[in-house]
């Protein structure tokens, strides 16, 4: 089935460059270049991607994203934000954003994240057509698949669909130990040098939730100068 993506992007040069290339990969694409219409557009639905510009007229991408995941909408979103504005970046995050593009980006790696997002959302439609996978415990964390819900000593955590995805990866594999390029690859779907930044503020965010001390983390570990782990398994008990 094609893909329909919707670009909010008020820079005219900018959206009609994406219209054109991202009509290159088949993909069905919608234009809304001010806030307002955009937030019409992602609330109607049927799109299966938002490309989502921060600065807007009428009504910031921040904003549309609030507001649309407050009518629990689940439609990916992958925001455009400028590259002095990390302030941005990581609220968009907070607020559920799927994915973040600095600008000025080149269109082959937009294509590229995007795909990766497609795929994301391929892989987690073909598991809940399979076994679902069992209740994950580890000391005091209990992460529940079917439901996409964790605890923490039976304290129910908030987490963004990212920051699930992170913390299940790595419980789903205690003691293995990843490096940044590989966590980029198996959970946001692609490796590409400069966003290990990514990594670490979703880590950093994730630890802020789940870890009773973020300062002396109890789940994820950091291996100096390798990467990062989930605790081994006989230590869950400990």
């Amino acid at each position: 089935m094609q893909k329909k993506i919707l670009v909010v992007e008020d820079n005219a040069e900018l959206s009609d460059l994406l219209l054109l290339h991202l009509g290159d990969q088949s993909w069905q694409v919608d234009l809304a270049r001010d806030g307002l219409t955009g937030y019409k557009k992602a609330a109607g639905g049927g799109y299966d991607l938002i490309v989502l510009d921060i600065m807007l007229p009428g009504m910031d991408g921040i904003e549309i994203l609030k507001s649309i995941r407050g009518r629990g909408l689940v439609i990916p979103v992958l925001m455009l934000t400028s590259k002095s504005s990390e302030i941005d970046r990581i609220l968009g995050l907070e607020l559920g954003a799927d994915d973040y593009i600095t600008k000025p980006f080149s269109i082959r790696e937009l294509v590229a994240r995007i795909k990766a997002v497609f795929r994301r959302m391929e892989n987690l439609s073909a598991m809940k057509e399979t076994d679902l996978e069992p209740v994950i415990r580890a000391g005091g964390l209990v992460i529940d698949p079917e439901k996409r819900k964790v605890t923490v000593a039976g304290r129910l955590v908030d987490l963004t669909a990212k920051e699930y995805d992170l913390l299940s990866f790595f419980a789903r594999h205690p003691g293995r130990v990843f490096n940044r390029s590989q966590l980029l690859e198996n959970v946001w779907g692609y490796g590409h040098d400069g966003y290990d930044h990514t990594v670490n503020s979703n880590i950093n965010r994730l630890r802020a939730k789940v870890e009773a001390d973020p300062a002396n983390p109890q789940y994820i570990l950091t291996v100096w100068g390798v990467g990062y782990k989930f605790m081994e398994t006989d230590e869950a008990d400990v």
